[in-house]
């Protein structure tokens, strides 16, 4: 009798283990409580500050603020991808028309993955119109590709991750001066519930 005595308590102490366990929040609990703000340039401003700010002096800290008027309105989240793109890029029909040189594009448009970029090339097919894409990604694409694609066509829009535009912009594949705009997914998230930024590779 005295066994089964001690191993109905041990069985509690198991079950209030558990509940315990089952309380832990987690960020997927905390995102539904807060709904997803859009990004602002102060966010930017912030991540550029923290990131650099321990190894640069304060000129140099400064020289990274970048002003209002490099800002267009961030997605209220009410838009689209294509529609908040042609909100922001009103003219791009003749941007595009003007658009001749090779190792560039007007628009670079950079994202937390490889999948994630598809998705977004797929979505502004409404805004693109007759302009080339060409995916900055590693997944199935080769770097010394993506560098003979930029040398020999004319591409309007690029898509892209951080890590690689970052390698095709640092061998000179890809040039910058001719770029206009520059859109990051601000608040979409991973499998991990990780938005770009919060990856610290990026």
């Amino acid at each position: 009798p005295t066994e089964c005595f001690l191993s109905q308590p041990e069985e509690k102490q198991e079950s209030t283990v558990k509940a315990k366990r089952r309380k832990k929040k987690k960020i997927s609990d905390v995102l539904q409580k807060s709904p997803p703000k859009p990004g602002v340039p102060a966010d930017l401003q912030n991540l550029l500050t923290q990131h650099f700010g321990e190894n640069r002096s304060v000129i140099e800290i400064e020289e990274l603020q970048l002003s209002d008027s490099c800002f267009l309105p961030a997605n209220d989240l009410t838009h689209s991808f294509s529609s908040y793109l042609k909100e922001i890029c009103p003219k791009w029909a003749k941007l595009r028309r003007v658009h001749k040189e090779k190792k560039s594009v007007v628009m670079l448009v950079l994202c937390g993955s490889a999948l994630r970029s598809l998705e977004l090339i797929k979505s502004m097919t409404a805004f693109k119109g007759d302009c080339r894409v060409v995916k900055l990604f590693a997944k199935h694409i080769k770097i010394k590709e993506q560098m003979n694609m930029l040398e020999k066509g004319v591409f309007h829009i690029g898509v892209g991750t951080p890590g690689r535009v970052k390698a095709l912009v640092e061998q000179d594949a890809l040039c910058l001066n001719s770029t206009k705009y520059m859109v990051l997914d601000w608040n979409w998230r991973d499998q991990k519930l990780r938005r770009m930024m919060d990856i610290p590779e990026v």
